[in-house]
């Protein structure tokens, strides 16, 4: 199983958007797609339509190991895509992950324990630099930077970064960052907005050779995919997918597949 974070240290970034088109885009091609909602603010879970009931087990229990990790997952309304939700308990959780010796670990631990069960794991992380955040990062084999086309963006992103290189130096992380993505690119007509350019640019030159990929665009067309259940494509927006589309070309380029079985890293 291949697990992929979307980490942004700022809020706005586009982490649950990204997370959730990416899954998406992967289980219609016919991958097994577990998504894991680590931000207490529950937008994932939201985005899914999946509602938390009293004594349901969320990601709290799992990581408390209060529950398996299987009684954690749900079955959401999409072919291809389980959940473990999230819900505002959540935020109860750090003082757990402080205390616990290699709590940074717990997240990691947890879905070695169903690596045989699906191909990819999608966390969607918190935008604070909390326990939450630093164990979502550390289990990530793949971490995906969602920065919106601003200059709140851009301090975002180097923040991330700056978090991957502590994490590194500690041998905490030992994933790749598999690009940035530009968010809320905004364009009028054909022409790009004189912040986003500036900002995309200022992006590719902090990135310094990590992959920048195609932007989300500033659309509500998003938010209507979302809330109606529909593809972009469906909607009559295919080109909005190109973000997706090129992340999947970049994940099925860097990792051996086999559609239908788990990814397996490549040789070197």
């Amino acid at each position: 199983m291949l697990t992929i974070t979307a980490a942004s240290l700022a809020g706005g970034q586009g982490k649950t958007t990204s997370s959730f088109f990416l899954a998406k885009a992967l289980a219609r091609i016919g991958y097994k797609v577990l998504m894991v909602d680590a931000d207490p603010q529950s937008s994932l879970t939201l985005y899914l339509g999946h509602e938390v009931e009293a004594n349901q087990p969320t990601l709290l229990e799992v990581l408390k190991k209060q529950v398996s990790i299987e009684d954690g997952i749900y079955e959401s309304n999409y072919q291809n895509l389980w959940l473990i939700p999230s819900d505002d308990g959540l935020e109860t959780i750090q003082d757990y992950l402080s205390s616990t010796a290699m709590g940074e670990l717990a997240l990691k631990k947890r879905l070695q324990q169903v690596v045989e069960l699906f191909d990819v794991a999608i966390i969607d992380s918190p935008p604070q630099r909390t326990q939450i955040c630093l164990t979502a990062v550390v289990a990530a084999q793949e971490l995906l930077i969602p920065a919106e086309a601003s200059s709140k963006g851009l301090h975002s992103l180097v923040r991330t970064l700056q978090l991957v290189d502590e994490l590194r130096s500690v041998d905490a992380f030992e994933g790749s960052i598999l690009g940035v993505l530009p968010f809320r690119d905004r364009w009028v007509g054909r022409t790009q907005a004189k912040r986003s350019e500036v900002s995309i640019q200022d992006m590719r030159e902090v990135a310094q050779g990590i992959l920048v990929v195609p932007s989300i665009l500033e659309s509500e067309r998003y938010k209507q995919a979302i809330d109606t259940g529909k593809t972009l494509k469906e909607l009559g927006y295919p080109d909005l997918e190109l973000p997706f589309q090129k992340i999947v070309e970049v994940l099925e380029t860097k990792w051996l597949t086999n559609k239908l079985n788990p990814l397996t890293r490549t040789a070197g």
